[in-house]
C-alpha cells in the first residue's frame, strides 16, 4: 500500500512528459524581406495564420535582405519557411558562388509556388530617363547587395548590354532607402523587384513625379527562363497613364528538408485555406493559385507539401 503514491505519481509525471511531447511547440521562423517590401506584409500573415492553424505553431516573422540571405538561413537552419524568387531559387540550388552561394544548397524543399514579382525601374521625371538605355550615366539604385532584386538588376541590364560601369552611380540600398533619396534628389532612378502596388513604390509616386522604365519583350526574352515577358497595368502607381512592359519572375515559399512531414502538410494547407488573409495583407496575393503552386520549382516539393497537393488531386 505504501507504494500506491509513488507509482501514481510516476504515472502522472510519465502522462505529463507525453502530453507535453504531443503538444511541444513548434519554432516557425518566416524569413521574409525589408518591411515597405511585399514579402514583409504577407510573412506577418502568414504568421498569423500559422499561429491560429497550425497545432502547436509558435512563429515569428524575421525582416532580411531577402531572396539569397534568406536561402542561405534557410540551409543553416535558422529558418523553418522562407520567400524567395525563382531565379535566386535555381542559382542556390545549382550553387552558385558569384551569385552568393559558394555551394550547392541541398537542404533547399518547395512549399508553393506564389504570386510572381515585377521588375520594376521607376525614374524621376525630372532626370529625362525614359528607356533602360537612358540610364547610362544616371543614378541607379540597384537593391540589396546580393539580393534577389539586385541579381534581377544585373540580369536585364545585362540582357540591354548596360553594366554596373556604364552607370553614373550604383547604390545597393533597400526598397524604402532608394526611394527616400530619390525624393531628395540623390538618385535617379531605382530598380525593385516586387509585386505590383509595392509600398515603396507607392509612397514615391505620390511624392515626385515618376516615369515607369519599359523592360522591352525582346529583352526578356534573350534572357529566358524563369523571366517573363509581363505588364504593369496602367494606374498601378500615380501618374502612370499607360501599361508598361518589364519581365516578371515567380516567387516561392520554401523550407528546410529536415522539417517534419506533418508540420509543412500543416503549413501549406493552412496558406490555401486562408489565402484570403493573405489578399488582405497585400494585393500581390491575388495571384496566388493553388492549381499553379506545384508547378516549375527548380527544387524538389517537400513531401508535407507533396502530400497537400495529391490529396487535392493535383499530383
Amino acid at each position: 500500500m505504501l507504494r500506491r503514491p509513488g507509482l501514481a505519481l510516476a504515472a502522472a509525471v510519465v502522462a505529463a512528459a507525453v502530453s507535453t511531447a504531443a503538444h511541444a511547440d513548434t519554432f516557425i521562423n518566416i524569413l521574409t524581406g525589408g518591411q515597405a517590401g511585399v514579402y514583409y506584409p504577407l510573412g506577418v500573415a502568414l504568421e498569423k495564420i500559422y499561429a491560429g492553424a497550425v497545432p502547436g505553431a509558435r512563429p515569428s516573422v524575421q525582416s532580411t535582405k531577402a531572396s539569397v540571405e534568406n536561402l542561405n538561413l534557410i540551409q543553416a537552419g535558422r529558418g523553418e519557411v522562407a520567400f524567395t524568387l525563382g531565379d535566386s531559387l535555381l542559382n542556390a540550388w545549382q550553387g552558385n558562388a558569384e551569385v552568393g552561394f559558394p555551394k550547392k544548397l541541398d537542404k533547399l524543399r518547395t512549399i508553393a509556388a506564389i504570386y510572381p514579382n515585377y521588375v520594376q525601374i521607376v525614374a524621376s521625371r525630372e532626370s529625362g530617363i525614359k528607356t533602360l538605355a537612358d540610364l547610362k550615366g544616371k543614378r541607379l539604385s540597384v537593391g540589396a547587395p546580393k539580393s534577389g532584386t539586385e541579381l534581377n538588376a544585373r540580369t536585364i541590364l545585362g540582357a540591354a548590354g548596360i553594366g554596373y560601369g556604364d552607370l553614373g552611380k550604383v547604390e545597393y540600398l533597400p526598397f524604402a532607402e532608394s526611394v527616400d533619396l530619390m525624393k531628395n534628389r540623390q538618385l535617379d532612378a531605382t530598380l525593385q523587384s516586387a509585386g505590383l502596388g509595392v509600398a515603396s513604390l507607392r509612397d514615391l509616386a505620390s511624392s515626385i513625379p515618376i516615369t515607369v522604365v519599359e523592360v522591352p519583350a525582346e529583352v526578356v526574352e534573350k534572357i529566358g527562363a524563369p523571366y517573363r515577358a509581363a505588364v504593369i497595368p496602367a494606374g498601378t502607381y500615380d501618374g502612370q497613364d499607360a501599361d508598361v512592359k518589364t519581365a516578371s519572375v515567380i516567387n516561392y515559399l520554401v523550407t528546410r528538408s529536415d522539417l517534419d512531414e506533418e508540420t509543412v502538410y500543416q503549413m501549406t494547407k493552412a496558406l490555401f485555406e486562408h489565402l484570403g488573409d493573405l489578399v488582405a495583407a497585400h494585393s500581390a496575393a491575388k495571384a496566388i493559385k493553388l492549381d499553379k503552386a506545384a508547378t516549375d520549382s527548380p527544387v524538389p516539393l517537400h513531401p508535407g507539401a507533396e502530400r497537400f497537393y495529391k490529396e487535392k488531386g493535383l499530383l
